[in-house]
């Protein structure tokens, strides 16, 4: 089988570094937005995906055929999770990035990257302070991602390059951020207590960097509890690079299994977990 095709960083002069001074960090992050493609721009077929039944199929077919396209025919998704580690004081002093390759819904590669932490946590410039973690698991990746799932914001941004649009954008990577609170942007409906699979569109106010009323993403509801008394709150889900915000929104429901996170980013997170442990033990 030919192995896959390698890309390190085809934009490396775009990637993070956190020597700069937070003027610069916000200028590089426009300069990420202009590169940025906020629409559907991938080679890979998104319906084994977003289509239960469709994914089904693609398996079944897998189990019984044999020849070397059929172990690759479906697209190579990666989550993408971070946990930190504290030196004797107590503070947290390195990232420590936990990435996730799936295929056809089942985990072909786990690896992991710890780098120093350079910057402190600054709201809006996450990047700058988790990416080069990031950026040395991704490098270490033995197989080459279709698509990749961050925890974390795309264009739902102030400037709209969160992480999953710059390291998107540095990869040159479709890429979707998956975060678990809305940084900025309005609401354009309700979000308490919605069922399973509806979304609400996030659009760009005054402290976006975008025209007033561009859809961001979408307020995701991926589970939902049978119950009056509790409910679960909806992921927000934005385009990084090389996705629209529809189809953002359709793979993250698409690439769920029981839990609220999409498999590949809940997967990521447990494995952040184990591998903190063992710089701990």
């Amino acid at each position: 089988m030919t192995a896959p095709r390698r890309t390190s960083q085809p934009r490396p002069g775009l990637a993070p570094d956190p020597s700069l001074g937070r003027a610069e960090m916000e200028a590089l992050q426009r300069e990420i937005a202009d590169a940025a493609v906020f629409e559907d721009e991938f080679r890979f077929d998104p319906e084994p995906l977003t289509n239960p039944l469709a994914a089904s199929a693609a398996a079944a077919t897998a189990e019984t055929d044999v020849s070397a396209d059929s172990a690759t025919s479906q697209p190579t998704v990666v989550g993408v999770d971070q946990s930190f580690l504290t030196n004797d004081a107590g503070d947290q002093d390195r990232a420590l990035s936990a990435v996730v390759a799936m295929r056809g819904g089942e985990v072909v590669e786990r690896v992991h990257a710890v780098t120093d932490l350079e910057t402190p946590y600054i709201p809006g410039l996450l990047s700058f302070r988790e990416g080069g973690a990031i950026l040395a698991a991704l490098e270490s990746l033995a197989v080459e991602p279709d698509l990749i799932l961050f925890d974390g914001s795309g264009r739902i941004h102030f400037r709209q390059a969160g992480i999953a649009t710059h390291i998107g954008v540095v990869r040159d990577v479709p890429s979707i951020g998956v975060a678990k609170s809305l940084l900025c942007g309005r609401l354009q409906g309700e979000t308490d207590n919605l069922s399973a699979g509806t979304r609400v569109a996030i659009e760009a106010d005054d402290s976006v960097d975008a025209p007033e009323g561009t859809v961001l993403g979408y307020a995701v509801q991926t589970r939902q509890y049978d119950s009056p008394n509790r409910y679960i709150n909806p992921l927000y889900v934005s385009p990084g690079h090389r996705v629209g915000p529809e189809t953002a929104a359709d793979l993250v429901l698409g690439l769920g299994g029981t839990y609220k996170l999409p498999e590949p980013v809940r997967l990521a997170d447990q494995y952040a977990t184990e591998a903190k442990h063992e710089f701990l033990d």
